[in-house]
C-alpha cells in the first residue's frame, strides 16, 4: 500500500472517526475508562490493517465493522470475566473497597465499579434496601421497621434486588446519545400570568430538563429508562421527575412519564419553513403598501395619532400590528391558558434545534393590569434590552392618563421618560409612541383609492395566510404524538406557534430595505396604546 494512501486514510480516521468511535464505545461500555481502552484497541486494529495494505471499498462501512467486531470481543471477555467472579449471588460481592479487601482478592476494582454503577440505576424501593443491608450493615428487622414494611417484604425485595444488580453487572449497559451529547431545544411561551417563582422560564433554561422533555416526548418512559438514556443516576432522576411532574411539565401515568406540552420536530419545522418562504415576500410587500397608505391617510385625518413619532419608527409598530390583525382575524379564535402552580396561567411549545437560518424573534408584552398597552419585543440589535419586560400597573395607568390629558404621578412619569415612553412637553408630558382607538380604525374618511388599496391588499394577505395555515395545521397535527392528537386546545396551540410568524415578516421588511435600524431608532418602537 502506498504511503500516501495510508496517510490519507489514517488522517481521515483521525479527523472524522476518532471522536465518533469513542462515543460509540462510551455508549456501549458506560465507562469513560473502558471506552478509552476500547477505542484505542479499535484504532490500533484499523491502523495496523491499513499498514498491512488493506484498501476498503467503503472506508466508513469498514471502520464501523471493525468497531463492532472489537466491541463484540470485548463484551464476550467482559461477560466471561463477570461469570468467573461470581456464579451465585450479588451478596458474594463485597461493597467496601478498602486496601485490605482488594488485597484479599474479594473483588476487582472493575466489579466494584459495575456494582456501584448498577446501584445508581436501580429503583428506589430496591436500592434503599441494598444500601441499608450491605453498606450500612443494618439487619432485616431494622430495615423493615424504618421502611414500615414486613420483614418478609424486605427479604423478597432484597432477593429481587440481587438478581437485578447481577443481571446489570454482567452486561455492557448502553447509555443514550443524550447522555454525552445534550440536545438543544427552544421554546415559545404564551401566558396571562407567570408563576410566582418565575415559571415556566426558570425551568426551561436547564439543559437536563430540556433533554428529559425530548426523551419523554411521545415516548412514555419509566424513571429507570430515562435515567439510563440520559446517564443520570436514578436517585437524582427520580427527584427531578417528581419536580417536573409537580410543575406540570410532565404527565405521569402509572410508573411512566411523558412530556406534557407539544414539541415541534425538525422535520415539521423544515416543511413549514419551506411553505412559508413561498408566500412571505408577497405578504410582506402587501403589508408595506398597506402601512404606507394607512400612515399617510391617518396623519391627514388624525393629527396626533402617532404623537410625533417619526414614520421610520412608526413603521415597525404598524407593520406588526397589521400582520397580527390580519393573521388573527382570519383565525377567529383566542387561546385560553392552562392554570399552573403558583398562580401561573401559561402554555409552552418546544422546538427541536434545526440548521435553519435563525429568524428575528418577536414577542408581545404588555402591562400587568387592564390598560390596553402592548409592545412588540424585538430581539434584534439589542432592541429588546432597551425597554423593561413589562410595565407595572402604575406605569400603564400613567400612560393612559397622559393620553387622555389627565394628571399622573410625576415620579412614575419620570421613570417612563427614562424608558422612552414619555417625553417632556410644555406644562407636562407627552407620549412618544402611537395611540389607537375607534377613530384610527375608521377608514371611511380615506380616499377611494386608499380604501381600495387597503381592502384589496388585506383580502389577498388573508388568502395567503389561510393557505399557509392550512398546510401548517396538516403538517403539525400529523407530527404530534397520541397524547395531543385528541386534545384540540393543545393541538391548536402547537399549530399557532408553528404558523408564519412576526419574525418572517420583520426579516423580509429589513431585507427589502423598507425597515431600517440605526442609532436614531426609538427604543420604544413596537409600543402602542389603545384608548376607547
Amino acid at each position: 500500500m502506498a504511503n500516501e494512501t495510508y496517510e490519507r486514510l489514517a488522517a481521515e480516521y483521525t479527523e472524522n472517526y476518532l471522536s465518533k468511535v469513542y462515543y460509540f464505545c462510551l455508549k456501549k461500555t458506560g465507562s469513560a475508562a473502558e471506552a478509552e481502552d476500547l477505542s484505542q484497541d479499535i484504532a490500533l486494529n484499523i491502523l495496523t490493517s491499513l499498514q498491512r495494505g488493506s484498501v476498503p471499498a467503503s472506508f466508513s462501512a469498514w471502520v464501523w465493522q471493525v468497531a463492532r467486531n472489537r466491541y463484540s470481543l470485548w463484551a464476550d471477555r467482559k461477560h466471561k470475566k463477570a461469570e468467573a467472579v461470581s456464579d451465585t449471588d450479588v451478596g458474594d460481592y463485597e461493597l467496601a473497597d478498602s486496601a485490605e479487601d482488594l488485597a484479599d482478592g474479594l473483588i476487582h476494582r472493575e466489579e466494584l465499579a459495575a456494582l456501584r454503577r448498577e446501584l445508581a440505576f436501580t429503583a428506589t424501593e430496591y436500592r434503599t434496601i441494598v444500601v441499608a443491608y450491605y453498606l450500612m450493615d443494618q439487619p432485616i428487622r431494622e430495615i423493615a421497621a424504618a421502611l414500615s414494611l414486613s420483614e418478609s417484604t424486605v427479604k423478597q425485595r432484597l432477593f429481587r434486588a440481587r438478581k437485578i444488580l447481577k443481571e446489570g453487572m454482567n452486561m455492557a449497559r448502553e447509555f443514550g446519545s443524550r447522555s454525552y451529547k445534550p440536545e438543544e431545544i427552544g421554546f415559545s411561551n404564551s401566558c396571562s400570568a407567570f408563576g410566582d417563582k418565575g415559571q415556566p422560564w426558570n425551568v426551561l433554561s436547564h439543559a437536563l430538563y430540556k433533554n428529559i422533555f425530548l426523551e419523554a416526548y411521545g415516548n412514555p418512559s419509566t424513571a429507570e429508562e430515562l435515567s439510563v438514556e440520559l446517564g443520570v443516576a436514578l436517585p437524582y432522576m427520580e427527584d427531578e421527575l417528581a419536580y417536573l411532574t409537580r410543575e406540570t411539565f410532565l404527565k405521569k401515568e402509572g410508573n411512566k412519564y411523558e412530556t406534557a406540552f407539544p414539541i415541534i420536530s425538525r422535520e415539521a419545522q423544515m416543511k413549514v419553513r419551506c411553505e412559508n418562504v413561498k408566500n412571505v415576500k408577497t405578504i410582506t410587500a402587501l403589508l408595506e403598501k398597506m402601512v404606507d397608505t394607512y400612515y399617510t391617510a391617518t396623519c391627514r385625518k388624525v393629527k396626533a395619532a402617532f404623537n410625533k413619532q417619526s414614520y421610520e419608527d412608526a413603521k415597525w409598530t404598524l407593520l406588526l400590528c397589521m400582520f397580527e390583525r390580519l393573521g388573527y382575524d382570519s383565525d377567529g379564535r383566542r387561546m385560553s391558558y392552562t392554570t399552573r402552580p403558583d398562580h401561573g396561567e401559561w402554555d409552552i411549545v418546544g422546538f427541536q434545534s434545526t440548521d435553519l437560518p435563525e429568524l428575528i424573534s418577536v414577542g408581545l408584552h404588555g402591562a400587568m393590569c387592564d390598560v390596553r398597552f402592548s409592545q412588540f419585543r424585538i430581539y434584534y440589535k439589542d432592541m429588546d434590552k432597551k425597554v423593561p419586560d413589562y410595565l407595572t400597573k402604575e406605569e400603564a395607568e400613567a400612560l393612559l392618563a397622559i393620553a387622555k390629558g389627565e394628571p399622573a404621578s410625576e415620579a412614575t412619569c419620570e421613570t417612563l421618560v427614562k424608558y422612552g415612553y414619555l417625553g417632556r412637553a410644555e406644562g407636562g408630558y407627552e407620549l412618544t409612541f402611537p395611540v389607537f382607538g375607534r377613530e384610527s380604525e375608521d377608514i371611511s374618511g380615506f380616499t377611494a383609492e386608499e380604501q381600495r388599496v387597503l381592502t384589496e391588499s388585506a383580502k389577498e394577505i388573508r388568502r395567503l395566510i389561510e393557505e399557509t395555515k392550512a398546510y401548517t395545521n396538516k403538517v403539525t397535527r400529523e407530527d404530534l404524538p397520541a397524547l395531543f392528537k385528541n386534545d384540540d386546545r393543545l393541538s391548536y396551540f402547537a399549530c399557532v406557534n408553528n404558523y408564519l410568524d412576526r419574525g418572517f415578516i420583520l426579516d423580509q421588511a429589513l431585507a427589502d430595505g423598507w425597515l431600517k435600524y440605526d442609532e436614531n431608532t426609538s427604543p420604544v418602537v413596537g409600543a402602542y396604546l389603545y384608548v376607547d
